[in-house]
């Protein structure tokens, strides 16, 4: 098996550039699970829980629910406290928790098209590496003139391909981990259209029974 010496200048700069793109995967990945802790993802019940308080009449205990950490608790006190000051504007209300959703979607969304461009560039990155082999290889073996040592060539082509299976084991990784954020990112926005939906509802039957 050939060792680092037997990989020429171009593999070798294919092999860092294909470190680097995995060191900054990594970093983002780590960012983003950390990130996704920070802003408090995942807590559905505790909104619905406010809801229900401030549906209840439990306006106050409701409020104070939402100041809590989390996603969908910033954005429902967004809509609680728009209707504290204007119950019967409903749709004002409605906008401020959009416009405060999009925010939390946009700060969940950041950076996940450097991973996207890593799933995208390592295969590519290592597919050039093995061409650049391959072509150093054969034109090694058209230059010879008398017989070529199968064991030399053989070796040669190993080198080469060996860029590709990194750069395919690097996109393979990042991909199911890109497709794991993706999917916490889908969630917290489903979430998000339901507690609007249910928080505007809400209040226009509550303006509605008041008027009537």
């Amino acid at each position: 098996m050939p060792d680092i010496a037997g990989f020429d200048a171009v593999t070798l700069l294919v092999f860092a550039a294909l470190i680097v793109l995995s060191a900054v995967a990594l970093t983002v990945t780590l960012f983003k699970i950390a990130q996704f802790a920070l802003l408090g993802l995942g807590r559905k019940r505790v909104a619905m829980a406010a809801l229900g308080q401030w549906q209840a009449g439990q306006k106050d205990k409701a409020l104070a629910a939402t100041a809590e950490k989390g996603v969908q608790l910033r954005v429902l006190h967004a809509v609680l406290a728009a209707l504290t000051q204007k119950p019967e504007a409903a749709d004002w209300a409605e906008e401020l928790g959009r416009q405060a959703a999009l925010a939390e979607l946009g700060a969940m969304s950041k950076w996940m098209r450097v991973l996207e461009a890593v799933v995208q560039a390592a295969p590519m990155l290592g597919l050039l590496g093995t061409v650049v082999g391959m072509i150093d290889a054969f034109g090694t073996l058209a230059q010879s003139t008398g017989g070529v040592d199968p064991a030399l060539l053989a070796g040669g082509i190993w080198t080469a391909l060996t860029t590709t299976a990194i750069g395919l084991a690097i996109a393979l990784v990042f991909y199911f981990v890109a497709i794991w954020l993706e999917g916490r990112i889908d969630s917290e926005r489903q979430d998000l259209e339901t507690l609007l939906s249910v928080a505007i509802h809400g209040a226009a039957k509550t303006a509605a029974q008041r008027g009537g």
